[in-house]
């Protein structure tokens, strides 16, 4: 009996030792708050433009480096470009020959020796008719200035005999002054021209090339990248070659146009060397604004020194009225349906191109920038998510054959 009481006692104490410590924590004061972290005390919407400045400089940085090495290898790029824009307009003429029984061999050789026909006829005959009549346009050119010395002299502007002889004296003294950048202009004309033969070779192979073996090539650049991004870059540029073809065929389109509507009006109002003006508004119309400015102009010029100011006026309004229908009926209607490209992201990338590289940068502007677009478009899609990778097969091509081979080594893996 007392040692149950005694246990009963030693329970008691211990249950109240207990009891006021219990009560003794309860009754301490609060530990201060755990410290925030410096990230914390930062807006949120500051981190947010933190966090999209990095990459927009990252991005910009690597976009940078690749227009700096594109516009040191021009020389290579160009050609190469002006390659990609013939296959798209080839490449289906090659494989519409070959549905149609011609072996491969002999429907590459006729779609190569069709583009050389119509673009060495083209520039034969706008040379001929330029060279013919060039004598006349230079004895006609002195005619219109003697005309127009005339009417400075004796117009509503006054000019005197010696004003008129000090402007001209000012110009001949500047181009003497000048004669060593003239010299060195023209030493370094036979450089480019020997750039410009090495070009027009090397995109003539391109072109061979894309137009045997085009598909293997893509296999082979799609095969660099990782197995989980083929099916994007894949269908991205499965549809950006698509959008190519299209600008090609309507840009052909739109060109024929102007150079027919430019070429009858000048031919309607008897100006002379119309066949030249045509052949140079067609070519001068695959360089957006720049070309169709300068054609116009040359145009305008003929039919001023040859017609006279009345006619001028009127070869002006012809041009300018072409002009605007190419621009606001056929750019809006056809292009831009084609390339899915607004209006002012053409003049910006126009723009942009010729800032950059000058006349290949305005040529090259519009079919990049519809490419680019549809790519992002494609990608950001999602649709190839679904899609399985192409499978790396190996190339057929008669063309891989000339390559070494590595033993093991399977092409396209």
């Amino acid at each position: 009996m007392a040692d149950s009481t005694h246990g009963d006692r030693r329970a008691g104490r211990i249950a109240r030792r207990r009891a006021r410590r219990v009560n003794q924590q309860s009754a301490a004061p609060p530990e201060p708050p755990a410290r925030r972290d410096v990230t914390d005390s930062i807006p949120y919407g500051v981190r947010l433009a933190s966090a999209w400045s990095w990459r927009l400089l990252l991005i910009g940085g690597v976009v940078a480096v690749v227009i700096f090495l594109i516009i040191q290898l021009r020389l290579i790029v160009i050609p190469v470009l002006v390659a990609v824009l013939l296959g798209a307009l080839l490449v289906p003429f090659s494989a519409f020959l070959q549905r149609h029984g011609w072996p491969k061999w002999l429907s590459v050789t006729a779609a190569m020796l069709s583009a050389l026909a119509v673009v060495g006829g083209l520039l034969t005959l706008g040379i001929t008719q330029i060279v013919r009549g060039a004598d006349e346009l230079a004895a006609q050119s002195l005619v219109a200035w003697d005309e127009f010395r005339v009417w400075l002299l004796e117009g509503p502007l006054h000019i005197t005999e010696q004003q008129l002889n000090d402007f001209v004296d000012q110009i001949i003294t500047s181009v003497q002054q000048d004669s060593g950048i003239l010299v060195s202009g023209a030493l370094s004309l036979g450089s480019s021209l020997g750039h410009f033969l090495a070009g027009m070779l090397l995109a003539l192979f391109a072109t061979l090339f894309i137009l045997i073996d085009g598909r293997g090539i893509w296999n082979w650049i799609v095969g660099i990248f990782p197995r989980r991004a083929r099916a994007a870059v894949d269908g991205a540029g499965t549809a950006g070659w698509a959008t190519l073809q299209n600008f090609v065929k309507v840009q052909i389109l739109v060109a024929t146009i102007d150079a027919i509507g430019i070429g009858l009006g000048a031919f309607l109002l008897g100006v002379p060397l119309a066949v030249p003006i045509a052949i140079l508004v067609f070519l001068g119309s695959f360089i957006p604004i720049v070309g169709a400015v300068v054609t116009g102009a040359l145009a305008v010029f003929v039919a001023l020194v040859y017609n006279g100011w009345v006619i001028a006026l009127i070869m002006l309004g012809i041009v300018l009225l072409v002009q605007q229908v190419e621009g606001h009926v056929l750019q809006p209607l056809i292009m831009g349906t084609a390339v899915k490209v607004h209006p002012l992201g053409v003049v910006v990338a126009v723009a942009t191109g010729s800032l950059l590289a000058g006349i290949p940068g305005a040529l090259f502007a519009v079919p990049v920038a519809a490419v680019v677009n549809v790519m992002i478009v494609y990608v950001s899609r999602g649709s190839w998510k679904d899609e399985a990778p192409p499978p790396a097969t190996r190339a057929r091509s008669p063309l891989w054959s000339t390559v070494p081979q590595k033993p093991g080594f399977q092409r396209g893996e």
